[in-house]
C-alpha cells in the first residue's frame, strides 16, 4: 500500500502540502482558540495561515525560512492598507490594481519573488473578506503574526521536508511507477482481443507516469543529491532504467502482435496494434516470459535492504544472464528479443539499485553478473564530477518579458473585473478580482487562460451546490465546521496538481462554510460567487486577447521550435561521439529535450481539450506531439548508447556514422526552420533506409557488425520519426538524387 501510495504521488509532495497547510490552520486556530478571539479573526487567521504556508516553494530550508521572515512585513503592510483603504472606493481600487501588477511582476525575481507577491495579494484579499475595520486592525496584525509563526512550526518542525528526503521519497516513486509499468506489460500477454485496446492504453498511461517521475527526479537532483558526481551517477540510472523499461514494452508489442511494432503505437492515444492484437502461442517460452515478468517486477519492488537473499539472486544472475545469450528460450526471433530485453531491464535496475545503494554482496555471482558489474563500474568511474556552466541566453526585454506581460494583462483584466464587479456587488466585487488574478498563473497563451477559466467556472457552480449542502448540515456548530474546512483545504491540495475543476469545487465548498461561519451565508451570496467567477474568467479572457497577447498558436510554434532545435543538438551529439567525436553531457541534453517537450505537451491542452469543437486541429496536435515523443525515445537510447562508447566493449566507435545520420539532422533542422517561417522554402530529404546505407559493399560505409544493430534501428526510426512530422506540419518532400 505504501508503494501504492508513493506511485500515484510521486515524492509524496501532495499528500506533504495538504498535511502541512491543514496543520498550519489546525496549529493557528488552537492557538487563537486559546487566545479567545472572535470568529472571524479565528477565519483570518486559518486564511493566512495557509497562504503563508502554500505560497513559498523554494527547496532549500534556509531559503523557505528567509521568505518566511520576509513574507511576514509584507503581509503586515498588506492587511492594513487593505483596511485602511476599504472604505475609499477609488484610492483603494487604484491601490489594489497596482498591488496586483507588482506581485505578478515579482514572479520576475524567481521562487521568492513569485512568494512575496503573493503573499501580499492574498492578505490583501482576506482584509476584504472579512471586512477588516480601522479598530480591529491591531488584532489583526497579531493574528497574522501568529499564523506565520505557526506556519512556520509545521513547516520545520511539526512537517519538515529536506531535499534529500523528497528525492528519496521521489527514487521510491520511480521504482514503484516502475514495476506497474512491469505489471502492465504482463497483462499485456494475456490480454485477448476484446481487451488488447485498453492493456494497451493503460500501458501508455503507465510510460508516460514513469518518464513524469523521471522528470521530478531530475528537478530535484540539484538541490537533494549530496554532490554532482551522485546526482549525475543517479540522473544516468534514472535514464537507463527508463529507457530499458520503454523498449522492454515496445519488443513486448512486437512479440504480441507478431510484427514490427513502431514507437508512435507507445505514445499516441488510440493507436491500434498492428495484425490486430493476436495472440502468440501458449507454450514454455511464453510462461518463462510471465515466470521472468513477475520476478523483474519483484527485484524493481523490493525495497532497499530487503534486496538481498540466495533467491533473489538466482532470479537476478538468471535474467542478467538473457544479456550474454544465456539459456534464451527455443522460441521466434521476436520472443527471443523479449528476453534480451529483460536482461537489459535487469541490468537498469542492478545499475539503479548500486547508485542508491552502493556495493552490494557479490557472493553469488554468476560471470554474466559480474560482467554487468564490471560494465557499471566501469560507466561509474567515467563520470567526472565537474561540469561546465553554461551562459545562460540572454531573455526577452520590456513588454516582450512574460513576467512584465502578464503583470500588464492582469492589471488591466482586474481593472475590468473591479468595475463590472462593483455592478454585481458593492460588498463582494473582490470574486471575480481573485479568479482573474487565478486563471493568469501559470498560463501564457490565451487558449491556456481560456480553458483555466472554464475549470473554475465548472468547480465553482458544482462547489456551490456542494456548499449548500454542507452549510445546512453544519448549522451554527462553529468547530465542526472548522473540521469540515480542514478536511476541504487538504482535498484542495491534494487534488490541485491533478484537476484544476477538483480543486475549484473544494474551494469553493470551503468558502460556502466560512460565510456561515460568518453569518453572511446565503442562497444569493453563493449565485453571486457563480456570477463574479464567470465575470472575472471573461476579464481574464478578454484582457488576454487584446492586451499583448499571445496566441496558442504563437506559443506552441516557439515551444514546438525549441524541441525540434534540443532534439537537433541531442542526435547530433550522440552520433558524433558515436562516431569517435569528443564526449559530452549527452543525458542532460536529453533531460533538456523532455523538458522543452513536456513544456509543449502543456501548451497544447487547449488545443487537444475534449470540448474543442476543432476535432482535426486536435487529431493533429496528438499526433504531432505522439511523433515527437517517439523521437524523443531514440535520441534518448542513442545518447544513453554512445556514453556507453568509453567502456562498453561490444560498441566501437565509427566515424563513418556521422554522415549516415546527417539526413535526419537536416531534416530536423528543416523542419524547424518552415515552423519558425512558413515562407522558407527548406524541404525535408527522404532516401535509402539508414540500415541500407550501412550494410556490407556500400560505398564509403562500414561493416554492418561494427555498431551494435540497437543504434542502427534507433536511427532508423528516429529517421521515419522526423519524415513523419513533414505532413502534418506541411514541409515540402524532396527525394534524394542518386549520387553519380
Amino acid at each position: 500500500m505504501w508503494d501504492r501510495l508513493a506511485a500515484s504521488d510521486p515524492g509524496l509532495l501532495r499528500l506533504t502540502a495538504g498535511a502541512r497547510t491543514v496543520t498550519a490552520i489546525a496549529l493557528t486556530l488552537a492557538v487563537l482558540a486559546a487566545l479567545r478571539v472572535p470568529v472571524p479573526q479565528l477565519v483570518a487567521g486559518a486564511m493566512a495561515a495557509m497562504v503563508a504556508t502554500f505560497a513559498i516553494r523554494e527547496k532549500q530550508r534556509a531559503a523557505q525560512a528567509v521568505t518566511l521572515a520576509l513574507g511576514l512585513p509584507v503581509a503586515l503592510a498588506s492587511v492594513s492598507l487593505g483596511t485602511l483603504l476599504n472604505q475609499r472606493v477609488v484610492v483603494g481600487d487604484l491601490f489594489f490594481v497596482v498591488l496586483i501588477f507588482c506581485a505578478v511582476y515579482g514572479r520576475r525575481f524567481g521562487d521568492r519573488g513569485t512568494a512575496l507577491g503573493l503573499i501580499g495579494f492574498q492578505v490583501y484579499f482576506l482584509s476584504l473578506f472579512v471586512r477588516a475595520t480601522t479598530s480591529a486592525l491591531p488584532a489583526l496584525c497579531g493574528v497574522v503574526c501568529v499564523a506565520f509563526a505557526c506556519s512556520a512550526a509545521a513547516r520545520f518542525v511539526l512537517l519538515p521536508q529536506t531535499p534529500a528526503g523528497t528525492l528519496d521519497q521521489l527514487r521510491r516513486a520511480f521504482r514503484a511507477r516502475l514495476a506497474q509499468l512491469i505489471a502492465v506489460q504482463a497483462e499485456l500477454l494475456d490480454a485477448g482481443p476484446d481487451d488488447v485496446d485498453k492493456v494497451l492504453d493503460d500501458l501508455r498511461t503507465a510510460t508516460a507516469r514513469l518518464h513524469e517521475t523521471a522528470l521530478l527526479i531530475q528537478g530535484r537532483l540539484e538541490d537533494g543529491a549530496s554532490d554532482p558526481a551522485v546526482a549525475r551517477l543517479l540522473q544516468r540510472r534514472v535514464a537507463d532504467a527508463e529507457i530499458a523499461s520503454e523498449r522492454l514494452g515496445l519488443l513486448l508489442l512486437t512479440a504480441r502482435s507478431a510484427e514490427r511494432t513502431d514507437t508512435l503505437t507507445l505514445h499516441l492515444p488510440g493507436a491500434a496494434l498492428p495484425s490486430g492484437g493476436e495472440l502468440p502461442v501458449r507454450d514454455e517460452a511464453t510462461e518463462a516470459l510471465r515466470r521472468d515478468l513477475q520476478a523483474l517486477r519483484l527485484l524493481m519492488l523490493r525495497p532497499v535492504g530487503e534486496a538481498r537473499g540466495t533467491a533473489l539472486a538466482r532470479v537476478r544472475n538468471r535474467l542478467l544472464g538473457y544479456r550474454e545469450e544465456e539459456n534464451l528460450p527455443k522460441a521466434s526471433p521476436a520472443v527471443q528479443d523479449v528476453f534480451r530485453g529483460l536482461g537489459e531491464a535487469a541490468r537498469a535496475s542492478l545499475g539503479l539499485r548500486v547508485a542508491v545503494e552502493g556495493p552490494q554482496d557479490e557472493s553469488d555471482d554468476t560471470p554474466a553478473t559480474a560482467r554487468s558489474r564490471e560494465e557499471l563500474d566501469a560507466e561509474d568511474a567515467a563520470i567526472e564530477a565537474g561540469e561546465e556552466a553554461e551562459a545562460e541566453e540572454p531573455g526577452p526585454s520590456g513588454l516582450k518579458r512574460p513576467t512584465t506581460r502578464a503583470a500588464v494583462q492582469v492589471a488591466v483584466g482586474s481593472a475590468l473585473a473591479i468595475a463590472g464587479g462593483e455592478l454585481l456587488s458593492s460588498q463582494r466585487w473582490y470574486w471575480a478580482v481573485l479568479t482573474c488574478w487565478i486563471v493568469f498563473i501559470n498560463t501564457a497563451s490565451t487558449g491556456e487562460i481560456l480553458v483555466k477559466g472554464y475549470r473554475r467556472l465548472l468547480g465553482t457552480v458544482l462547489g456551490v451546490v456542494a456548499g449548500i449542502g454542507l452549510a445546512g448540515l453544519v448549522g451554527p456548530h462553529t468547530w465542526t465546521a472548522f473540521g469540515l474546512v480542514l478536511v476541504l483545504i487538504f482535498a484542495m491540495f491534494y487534488t490541485a496538481p491533478l484537476s484544476y475543476t477538483l480543486m475549484s469545487f473544494f474551494v469553493t465548498a470551503m468558502l460556502g462554510l466560512l460565510y456561515t461561519l460568518l453569518n453572511t451565508y446565503s442562497m444569493a451570496v453563493l449565485v453571486l460567487r457563480v456570477e463574479e467567477t464567470a465575470l472575472g474568467a471573461a476579464c481574464g479572457v478578454i484582457a488576454a486577447a487584446v492586451v499583448l497577447p499571445v496566441h496558442t498558436d504563437r506559443r506552441t510554434n516557439d515551444l514546438l521550435g525549441t524541441v525540434l532545435n534540443r532534439l537537433a543538438e541531442v542526435t547530433r551529439a550522440a552520433v558524433d561521439q558515436l562516431s569517435g567525436g569528443a564526449g559530452a553531457d549527452l543525458v542532460e541534453q536529453a533531460r533538456d529535450l523532455d523538458q522543452a517537450l513536456a513544456d509543449l505537451r502543456a501548451a497544447t491542452q487547449p488545443l487537444t481539450h475534449p470540448i474543442t469543437p476543432l476535432r482535426a486541429r486536435r487529431d493533429t496536435a496528438r499526433y504531432v506531439v505522439a511523433l515527437l515523443e517517439t523521437c524523443a525515445y531514440h535520441a534518448r537510447s542513442l545518447a544513453a548508447t554512445a556514453e556507453l562508447l568509453p567502456t562498453h566493449p561490444s560498441i566501437a566507435a565509427d566515424p563513418r556514422l556521422r554522415g549516415a545520420c546527417g539526413r535526419i539532422v537536416h531534416n530536423i533542422e528543416a523542419i524547424a526552420a518552415h515552423v519558425a517561417d512558413p515562407r522558407a522554402t527548406a524541404e525535408i530529404e527522404t532516401g535509402s533506409s539508414i540500415a541500407s546505407m550501412l550494410e556490407p559493399g556500400t560505398l564509403r560505409t562500414p561493416r554492418y557488425g561494427r555498431v551494435t544493430d540497437r543504434v542502427l534501428r534507433h536511427l532508423q526510426r528516429l529517421d521515419e520519426a522526423v519524415s513523419g512530422l513533414a505532413r502534418p506540419l506541411g514541409v515540402t518532400t524532396r527525394a534524394d538524387r542518386p549520387k553519380k
